[in-house]
């Protein structure tokens, strides 16, 4: 997974800085009504919902609004109803790229991101044409000042983690999907502050680009993320330290 925490590390930096400017209220509304719709309106039995719901409160976003999403995920705050879709296709680069989508209107969403990826030389896929390239993992991101990066991750090893990566800023927890609440909840009670935590999708094998090329695939990610329905964006490139930097010159 090298290289994999440098582009978790970009990727919660735009999102907190999102989240200041208050660009992702409806994207965060939107996660917590899915979530409740498909495991039911109580985040103390609804894993899922527990996570939206905290990605909803660190992104500022008040209670009653929270409290409005989970009724209208369980049918109980009008009829708009919002569903999850996932899109995999090939970006700049031949690089692979999921999709992930919460969306009250099917064909305007796939008809933006079949757009995006047209626009910028890559191709919208069928089902599976590159989800065979990762596979899915719990991710866990401790920030690194004021721990001991190797206590945190003896204590997650044992508590289940199959991997854990530190740089400067981030101690970054990987488990198996299954192990994936308990872990977390182990790191809290020991009394570990998370910066952030999901259902995140790991390239198997990752792809080397050049710095150039590397800039072009964050920049499209980038495209697709700022689309209104776009929840999470996952590519199958690693990013090594020049490209990143590179990376942080232009943004």
């Amino acid at each position: 997974m090298a290289g994999h925490s440098k582009w978790a590390n970009i990727k919660h930096r735009k999102e907190r800085q999102d989240a200041k400017r208050g660009k992702s209220f409806t994207k965060l509304a939107r996660a917590v009504s899915v979530a409740a719709r498909e495991g039911g309106g109580d985040p103390e039995m609804n894993f899922a919902l527990r996570l939206a719901v905290d990605k909803a409160r660190a992104g500022n976003m008040p209670n009653d609004n929270i409290e409005r999403a989970i009724a209208r995920g369980t049918g109980e705050g009008g009829d708009e109803q919002v569903e999850r879709i996932v899109y995999e296709g090939y970006g700049p680069a031949s690089s692979a790229i999921i999709v992930e989508v919460t969306t009250d209107n099917r064909n305007r969403t796939v008809g933006e991101v079949r757009n995006m990826f047209a626009k910028n030389g890559g191709n919208l896929g069928q089902d599976g044409s590159v989800a065979w390239q990762f596979e899915q993992r719990g991710m866990i991101l401790v920030p690194a000042e004021g721990i001991d990066p190797d206590d945190l991750a003896l204590e997650a090893i044992d508590k289940g983690a199959v991997d854990v990566e530190v740089d400067a800023e981030t101690v970054t927890v990987y488990t198996e999907v299954v192990d994936f609440a308990r872990v977390k909840g182990a790191l809290a009670d020991a009394g570990y502050a998370t910066d952030d935590a999901e259902l995140a999708m790991i390239p198997t094998t990752p792809v080397e680009l050049d710095a150039k090329k590397t800039v072009q695939v964050l920049k499209f990610v980038d495209k697709l993320e700022e689309l209104d329905d776009v929840d999470k964006v996952w590519t199958n490139i690693d990013i090594t330290d020049e490209a990143a930097m590179a990376y942080g010159e232009e943004d």
